[in-house]
């Protein structure tokens, strides 16, 4: 017998773990096939429309095959599993399973919606009319391919995508185009403050070279050019001289820049206090992307409110953390976060 409205959304919240009012921690799956990644999915298609008109969600639909290929292992392990993109799906929509290589309940809706059997992931956003509200996702399996998606179904609902979807989709976006230079000033701690304000900086480090401070810079050179970043950090008077590795670059600051100091690259070793300001808050226990740190320890250095780069996940972890300070929490800061996330999450989960 299907359970009533009532019962489904008293499992679908107990799934998702809604401990404080409007705090989403959910704790992660723990018998999710590969393919399936970190989020917690409905698997029955009625009972996601249900929940969509009770919740008033939209229904995000993943079409995967189970046990799969590859390509569907790698979409499980990679963006079905970042911590950022889960969050965006399981608060925003009712997440909904479908495997593409089943018979039963699962073909009935892979013939509904006119889906091949057998294929690699594809994913759909629809209304609680089965409508899509946005272009369904196929043939493209990229983290920045399915953030895009998410934030476009956000944005059709007539909601503001949040600052660190925005920041993560910079991340994605960015990877294939990342360099690195290391600009030196008098204080790396303001350096790192000042450059990470710049607009297609990635992350920031404090560190030495050449025997001067410098602040080892990531940034998307599809967005910002070499030249652009040394002149805006200039303004700030961090980039009194530039240490890079490649010719090309060294001969575009000099053309173009008033730096006179620009040479090779040599050895570099990091400080014991990067990301000072974050490093002296208790928003160093958060995990948080690189670019997410970056933009943190700025706001915090400049007095500025950090949270606003923060999720509503984050800023319930940091919540927990600011109510159990006798608790042993590690330090954070420079830390991948999709390694240490879940087993967080999880915990504060487990005692709120």
């Amino acid at each position: 017998m299907m359970k009533s409205v009532f019962s489904l959304v008293c499992l679908f919240l107990v799934g998702f773990a809604l401990p404080l009012a409007a705090q989403n921690i959910a704790s992660t799956p723990s018998n999710n096939p590969a393919e399936l990644g970190k989020i917690n999915w409905l698997r029955d298609y009625d009972q996601a429309i249900e929940l969509s008109k009770k919740m008033d969600k939209p229904v995000f639909i993943l079409f995967q095959e189970v046990p799969g290929c590859s390509t569907c292992s790698r979409f499980g392990f990679g963006p079905l599993s970042d911590p950022f993109i889960v969050e965006g799906i399981e608060d925003n929509f009712i997440p909904l399973a479908i495997f593409n290589n089943k018979g039963g309940k699962d073909a009935k809706i892979l013939k509904q919606f006119n889906e091949p059997s057998w294929n690699n992931p594809v994913v759909r956003i629809i209304n609680q009319n089965g409508r899509d509200i946005v272009p369904r996702m196929a043939n493209r399996w990229s983290p920045s391919d399915l953030l895009s998606t998410v934030m476009a179904g956000i944005e059709e609902q007539g909601e503001a995508v949040p600052a660190y979807m925005s920041l993560r989709l910079q991340e994605f976006e960015g990877e294939d185009n990342i360099k690195e230079a290391n600009l030196a000033m008098y204080c790396f701690w303001t350096g790192e403050r000042e450059i990470s304000k710049i607009d297609g900086v990635l992350s920031t480090e404090a560190g030495f070279m050449h025997g001067k401070e410098v602040v080892k810079v990531q940034y998307d050179a599809s967005q910002v050019s070499l030249p652009t970043l040394v002149s805006e950090a200039q303004k700030s008077s961090c980039a009194d001289a530039v240490f890079v590795d490649d010719d090309y670059d060294m001969s575009q600051v000099k053309k173009k820049t008033s730096v006179n100091n620009v040479k090779k690259a040599g050895s570099y070793h990091k400080d014991g206090e990067v990301k000072y300001y974050l490093s002296k808050s208790e928003y160093k226990y958060i995990p948080m992307s690189a670019l997410q740190q970056a933009k943190v320890n700025a706001a915090i250095g400049s007095n500025q409110n950090p949270e606003r780069y923060l999720s509503p996940r984050q800023l319930a972890v940091k919540k927990y953390i600011a109510s159990n300070r006798s608790q042993k929490w590690a330090s954070q800061i420079n830390q991948d976060m999709k390694a240490t996330w879940f087993g967080i999450l999880d915990n504060v989960a487990a005692n709120m």
